[in-house]
């Protein structure tokens, strides 16, 4: 594996320090990978983001005290996004409204969505959601994390947390309603 060998070999110390780290970092990458990619949007942003954020966890891994290790990596990993996108796409991170102003409502949006909701769809639904909105759905419908390891990621409380979940999922419904409309 690349972390592996990208930090070559020591003497014992590093050694051991080495075989921690991919003790605890390791095992987490294809979750490092989806939060990146989804946060990022692109394959090789998503790549440059997770090896700087290994680096960083690297770096740290004396900090960490043990506990939740996808957790830990999962926060770097947010950390080095939003870091990524100040610097990259500033635009992006621009706070998102709380209010859902202008989106229109679809007499039954579920009926819509279980007829029509595919793949490409879901992808362009979920790429049009706010960062911070993004980033929620991401972690809790695909990476399965609870809404108390989310707070813990994403430096949030509880109650933002379910609060951006509930706001993300009816973004999301209403653009996958508004998406499938368009197509019929």
């Amino acid at each position: 594996m690349w972390a592996a060998t990208a930090f070559g070999k020591g003497n014992l110390s590093e050694h051991s320090e080495r075989d921690r780290f991919e003790q605890t970092v390791l095992p987490h990458l294809d979750a490092a990978y989806n939060l990146a990619r989804w946060l990022t949007r692109d394959d090789q942003d998503a790549e440059d983001v997770v090896q700087e954020a290994c680096l960083r966890a690297f770096r740290f891994l004396g900090g960490f005290r043990g506990g939740d290790s996808r957790a830990w990596l999962l926060t770097i990993v947010r950390h080095t996004c939003y870091t990524w996108l100040q610097k990259n796409r500033e635009h992006e991170l621009v706070s998102f409204d709380e209010e859902l102003d202008g989106i229109e409502s679809v007499a039954n949006p579920e009926e819509v969505l279980l007829d029509s909701v595919d793949q490409q769809s879901l992808r362009k639904a979920l790429e049009e959601l706010p960062v911070e909105f993004r980033e929620v759905i991401i972690l809790r419908e695909l990476e399965g994390l609870s809404y108390k390891e989310i707070g813990v990621v994403a430096g949030l409380s509880l109650g933002t947390v379910m609060s951006r979940l509930a706001r993300a999922r009816k973004r999301l419904q209403q653009s996958l309603a508004r998406l499938a409309v368009k197509e019929a």
